[in-house]
């Protein structure tokens, strides 16, 4: 797969993406005090404990009940922001997704990474190798890259490509706008802000090192809930009746009663 992906970006209607974060501005509201970015350095230190991208297992990961389902990741909600997704065209798979906000942009992929090791580095070396005027250089998440890309029009603009390893998975973002030109601008400090408070669901598919981690169509808060409501109570619905409730040990008995009668007795003949 390519640097940047090709594939149909779906536009998410604002409208939806409002009402979204409406029904979570409460939530939002009271989410708990934002720890600062560490400065520009060449290593990336506390991802886990005191920073994101968070993964679902960490010990401190932020409460993300409120966040928009994409399957591989969890995307956290920012006022002004427009999300678009990014799909393949013949079979409408979920590629990826792009969060707009003001005249930035960071575009946001999720990697399988290896059990022992980080993948950033690798895939950064390997950016360098094919670009030529790919440059690193030290960010809030450590080493990222500079690169000038070409767009429609024959236009150059500025990108920052950005990599962070979590356990067994990479999560990139490729910012662009002023949130690349500007590091110290309002928009680059909300984005990087944004891009730290992700948190990562690598799931347990077996997956090759640098495969796409699976995504799904956006899914907002209140269908997560809808949906988890509706399956527990399909399964209190399918629960066999007078089912003793366990666990028990080898000396426990239990009385079952049961309208079934008693089959045929067999021996075994030698």
């Amino acid at each position: 797969m390519g640097l940047f992906g090709f594939g149909k970006k779906k536009h998410q209607s604002k409208e939806a993406l409002e009402a979204a974060a409406g029904e979570n501005e409460e939530a939002v509201d009271e989410a708990q005090e934002v720890v600062a970015l560490p400065e520009p350095s060449a290593e990336y230190e506390g991802r886990g404990d005191e920073h994101g991208p968070w993964d679902v297992e960490d010990e401190n990961v932020p409460d993300y009940d409120e966040y928009l389902d994409m399957g591989s990741y969890y995307l956290p909600f920012l006022k002004g922001i427009e999300l678009r997704v990014k799909a393949n065209r013949a079979t409408q798979q979920v590629l990826g997704t792009t969060i707009t906000y003001g005249s930035s942009s960071v575009e946001i992929e999720a990697f399988a990474a290896p059990k022992t090791f980080g993948l950033w580095d690798d895939v950064r070396a390997d950016l360098i190798e094919a670009n030529k005027d790919a440059k690193e250089v030290e960010g809030v998440f450590g080493t990222e890259l500079a690169l000038p890309v070409t767009v429609k029009g024959g236009r150059k603009v500025l990108t920052r490509i950005v990599g962070v390893d979590g356990p067994r998975w990479m999560l990139r973002g490729i910012f662009s706008g002023k949130a690349a030109t500007d590091p110290e601008g309002e928009e680059a400090k909300a984005l990087n802000q944004f891009f730290a408070d992700i948190v990562v669901e690598r799931g347990d598919d077996p997956l090759a090192p640098r495969d796409l981690i699976p995504m799904h169509p956006p899914v907002a808060p209140a269908e997560r809930k809808a949906a988890k409501a509706a399956a527990e109570e399909a399964e209190q619905k399918t629960e066999i009746p007078g089912k003793p409730k366990g666990p028990f040990d080898s000396d426990q008995q239990v009385e079952v009663k049961t309208t079934l009668s008693r089959g045929p007795m067999f021996s075994e003949v030698r």
